[in-house]
């Protein structure tokens, strides 16, 4: 297959953990016979730097003619300036639209050789393995905004489609796993989530009545997360209670640093990224976990380029090395010394062989 992919490594830590993340897809390909053409762009603050907009239009170019896009991460307190008119962020949400990224799949699984790096006790870690869809393109964050010296403003508004399309992809997602979907709203305070439910309920009836579907509110659902996460096979909810959710997901598994992130259009091309950020204050250092960017990577195999073997094989090579007690220092043990970035990318692809 030749696979044709844009690299936007971005800000930060981005350039660290998206060169180990090629580093494994260039083994992989080679395993599987695939051809790669990689074409960089630039994106958030480095692209502000040099062209003066957070997502130019050569990137955007770039991004519109791949089989898929590959991200690390954006911005950092260079731009933070919150009165800045351009900012990093922006880029992330222009480079959603551009593509039309409205589904993010985030998948939460744990493992038991990370048992010990996260906050949990074991026993409310085992048989977790969750799918959070999350949709991407509406809600507050893309609203309507204004803000004044006393007031600030963010429209939270979404549309039957918008809606519709985020409940089918997870209606979809289930039955390939346990056919199972927990819908995560506010419904008893905010009009959307009123909708949202009675969508939801509407869908479900006529195009999967063999999937069971439960609503949930979004504070129960972040403590139903923590005390028996083992119950919940896909969730699916909208742009910010997604968000949240995710990012205090990323703590079951031990780290962010472990968790990988695929977005899709309806074509299924899609944009690829570990659910960490830039981390500015480890930049530079080499001790960022590149595992979250190698698992990115395998989504992108097996949901845009159908290639599940090769997905399969990367996820596997990723928790052999952790197995193996190769350890970044965001999931480090006690008394062992952590390895660097660039030492946990080659043990993942001594794993590949």
């Amino acid at each position: 297959m030749n696979i044709r992919l844009t690299v936007l490594a971005g800000d930060g830590i981005g350039p660290e953990v998206m060169h180990e993340g090629l580093r494994a897809l260039e083994r992989v390909a080679k395993i599987g016979g695939h051809r790669l053409e990689l074409r960089n762009g630039l994106i958030g603050g480095a692209a502000i730097d040099a062209t003066g907009e957070a997502f130019p239009g050569q990137t955007r170019a770039l991004c519109e003619d791949s089989d898929a896009v590959l991200l690390g991460a954006v911005g950092g307190p260079k731009w933070s300036d919150p009165n800045a008119s351009v900012r990093p962020e922006q880029g992330l949400l222009d480079l959603r639209s551009a593509l039309d990224v409205y589904a993010n799949l985030r998948p939460v699984a744990t493992h038991p050789a990370l048992y010990d790096a996260s906050p949990l006790r074991p026993e409310r870690l085992h048989n977790v393995d969750i799918l959070v869809v999350r949709e991407l393109t509406g809600g507050a964050y893309l609203g309507e905004k204004n803000r004044t010296a006393d007031s600030a403003m963010d429209v939270c508004s979404y549309q039957r489609h918008e809606i519709e399309r985020i409940l089918r992809m997870a209606g979809e997602l289930a039955g390939r796993r346990q056919a199972r979907v927990t819908s995560v709203d506010k419904a008893n305070v905010m009009e959307t989530s009123r909708l949202w439910r009675s969508i939801a309920d509407e869908l479900f009836c006529a195009e999967f009545p063999q999937i069971e579907l439960e609503h949930m509110f979004i504070d129960a659902a972040t403590m139903h997360l923590l005390s028996r996460a083992d119950s919940f096979d896909v969730i699916v909810t909208e742009n910010m209670f997604g968000d949240i959710l995710t990012d205090e997901a990323s703590m079951l598994c031990g780290s962010m640093g472990m968790l990988p992130s695929a977005s899709l259009n309806k074509d299924r091309r899609g944009l690829y990224e570990p659910i960490h950020g830039s981390a500015p204050d480890i930049a530079g250092r080499g001790i960022a976990n590149p595992c979250g960017m190698i698992l990115s990577v395998a989504l992108m195999l097996r949901y845009s380029l159908g290639l599940e073997e090769e997905a399969k094989l990367l996820e596997d090579a990723v928790y052999a090395a952790v197995e193996a007690g190769h350890r970044t220092a965001d999931i480090g043990l006690p008394d062992t010394p952590p390895v660097s970035t660039q030492a946990m990318g080659d043990a993942v692809i001594a794993e590949l062989g």
